[in-house]
């Protein structure tokens, strides 16, 4: 037995695809429902795509993060703007695999103090510590000169 196996659940959410990247998504409390696209059909306005869905979870776990550690160090972080941009990549033989990149925004904290605190943020967020080692993460920081 993992030591995530023995801790109970804070939260579990749920959501129901039918019909895969050209189907439906809605949760089991009703608050989502979306239509899916497949990326190749971006520009048809049909729907939000799986990687869409990804970005929106782990830039709003990562942000909040952020503002956990500032807040454990004690620091003043200011307003931020956390971007995440989740490709979708294809092996010569067909097997798929994302990457990310995430960009944080923080113009009234110092670049340095900003840097260290993105470092500490990856270290706490569910996203980043579901999928490192597995997936190529990088960040940029853009904070106060």
């Amino acid at each position: 037995m993992t030591v995530q196996e023995e801790i109970p659940a804070l939260h579990t959410a749920t959501v129901s695809v039918t019909g895969g990247r050209s189907g439906t998504a809605t949760s089991a409390n009703g608050h989502l429902r979306l239509t899916l696209a497949r990326p190749a059909e971006r520009g048809s306005g049909a729907g939000t795509d799986p990687e869409e869905l990804f970005a929106a979870g782990y830039a709003a776990c990562f942000d909040s993060s952020l503002a956990a550690a500032a807040r454990r160090e004690r620091v003043k972080l200011g307003k931020t703007t956390t971007t995440v941009s989740v490709s979708l990549h294809a092996t010569p033989d067909q097997r798929y695999f994302i990457s990310a990149e995430v960009e944080v925004d923080a113009p009234e904290c110092p670049t340095e103090e900003l840097e260290r605190l993105v470092a500490a943020a990856d270290q706490v967020c569910p996203y980043s510590n579901a999928i490192r080692g597995n997936v190529k993460v990088t960040f940029r920081t853009k904070g106060a000169r």
